[in-house]
């Protein structure tokens, strides 16, 4: 690639980071207008996502700390439990939904609910779950709480702990996958309400000053 050809591949690309830039503060103007529900709904949901994250890692951790008779150390488990599913899955569905959503780069109404469900399911339920099991298994191992196995039957011992514990948290995790479907769809309904009103708009420039 010659000089002239990056120069240019960098001034197109600085190009449409400014249109970029200055869709997404256009949309937030048009955002501004819509009810208070509106507004919550599109900056506040995925908190209720990602605080439904943290109880079900406690959720989980308190199943797995049944099973394998764990009595102490509660918050060093109960924390990591609580504050990592919350962040992980506030952080993605920011990343892979709302972002793309409002930035104009996830127009398709069903990509974004299955990405919402998918995020909900998979980082809201089963990743609370599989990160308590290791974080409990290290517990029960350094105090003693529970017999191990020889590396022969380890796998099929954890396994077998598993097991009830994702039986018991299957409604939440269909819980959580439901959310993220109907709080991406939600918003995907917010950002049409945004582009109408922005194409009902008498004077568009006004909305740019």
């Amino acid at each position: 690639m010659t000089g002239r050809e990056f120069l240019e591949l960098d001034s197109l690309q600085h190009r449409l980071y400014l249109e970029r830039q200055n869709w997404m503060e256009v949309v937030q103007k048009t955002l501004d207008k819509l009810p208070k529900s509106d507004q919550n709904l599109c900056k506040h949901g995925a908190y209720f996502l990602a605080a439904n994250s943290s109880i079900c890692g406690l959720a989980a951790n308190n199943f797995f700390r049944n099973i394998l008779h764990v009595r102490k150390a509660f918050l060093a488990s109960a924390l990591p439990m609580t504050v990592i599913p919350f962040l992980s899955t506030l952080a993605v569905y920011e990343v892979f939904v709302r972002e793309p959503l409002f930035s104009g780069d996830l127009n398709c109404e069903v990509c974004a609910v299955v990405r919402g469900g998918l995020i909900g399911a998979v980082l809201g339920g089963f990743y609370p779950i599989l990160m308590a099991l290791p974080v409990n298994a290290s517990l029960a191992a350094r105090y003693y709480s529970s017999p191990l196995p020889g590396k022969e039957n380890l796998l099929r011992y954890w396994l077998t702990v598993s097991r009830p514990v994702f039986r018991k948290m299957s409604l939440g995790i269909v819980i959580q996958g439901v959310t993220g479907l109907y709080l991406a769809a939600k918003q995907h309904g917010v950002y049409l309400k945004v582009l109408q009103l922005m194409n009902t708009s008498r004077d568009p420039e006004e909305l740019k000053d």
